[in-house]
């Protein structure tokens, strides 16, 4: 399996509207097992995003899907930036069954 977690910084007042169109789309994306966009409990404006994926090449083939590059080009300007990333190998949990 491959995970991310990554922070996002949203434009000013824009965060609802950004997770919103973050989240259209994301139950056709083949080989996503999690993928959760959480407002940031202390920062008005930041999200994190946690994924996880069968592969990476599966993560790599869904940011060539229509809906997908439909998402980036809507969401992009309402992003104000990209404040961290990480790559994981999940091992498992609730919720998460193995492959």
């Amino acid at each position: 399996m491959y995970g991310l977690i990554g922070k996002m910084r949203a434009v000013s007042g824009k965060r609802g509207e950004l997770a919103a169109i973050l989240l259209e789309g994301t139950d056709a994306m083949p080989g996503c097992r999690v993928y959760i966009v959480a407002e940031d409990a202390k920062e008005a404006d930041a999200l994190w995003i946690t994924e996880v994926w069968d592969g990476a090449s599966f993560h790599a083939a869904s940011l060539k899907l229509p809906a997908v590059q439909d998402a980036i080009k809507r969401g992009r300007p309402l992003i104000a930036g990209f404040e961290s990333q990480v790559e994981l190998r999940p091992v498992g949990g609730v919720g998460l069954t193995k492959g």
